[in-house]
């Protein structure tokens, strides 16, 4: 948990799928824009807004990273050259950054969760991995707390005018 780090902000034109669960179960402690290596129908199935990342996470075998478990339904339009949705997709990342993830992972014991995939600005296909810390249960009832007591600010500030 870096405290003075500043968060970095990527170039977000289109968000296709998010894992909001995983700020919820992780503590983040870094983020990585990542390409992914997509089959053209795959592409098409995400440009119509479908997608799923809720129960995947990313894998370092050697010196690539891959995506595992992530859902993207088959293109409606497709012919017998559909993909499969669950496949495994390979992330395209510089090798100084699968390096320091690798590090990361077998040194510190942290996991790497895909938190986003969205279109940039260019029309490519990116996603947000993060660099997580799992929580314990006291963490996630500490959080629940913080974000009832946010609300609850929010109704009383709402009240008073």
């Amino acid at each position: 948990m870096s405290k003075s780090a500043p968060i970095k902000e990527f170039d977000k034109a289109k968000v296709v799928a998010e894992n909001r669960r995983a700020r919820f179960d992780y503590f983040v402690e870094e983020r990585f824009e990542a390409g992914i290596e997509l089959q053209g129908t795959e592409v098409k199935a995400l440009r119509t807004g479908e997608g799923s990342i809720a129960e995947s996470y990313a894998l370092v075998e050697g010196e690539e990273v891959f995506l595992i478990n992530s859902h993207i339904p088959q293109y409606g339009a497709g012919s017998w050259m559909n993909h499969e949705p669950r496949r495994r997709r390979k992330l395209l990342l510089r090798a100084r950054e699968i390096d320091k993830l690798q590090g990361a992972i077998t040194r510190q014991g942290l996991t790497l969760v895909p938190l986003s995939i969205y279109f940039n600005s260019r029309g490519r296909a990116k996603i947000e991995l993060a660099l997580a810390k799992g929580k314990k249960v006291h963490d996630k009832r500490e959080t629940i707390k913080e974000r009832d007591w946010k609300r609850e600010q929010g109704r009383l500030l709402r009240q008073r005018g």
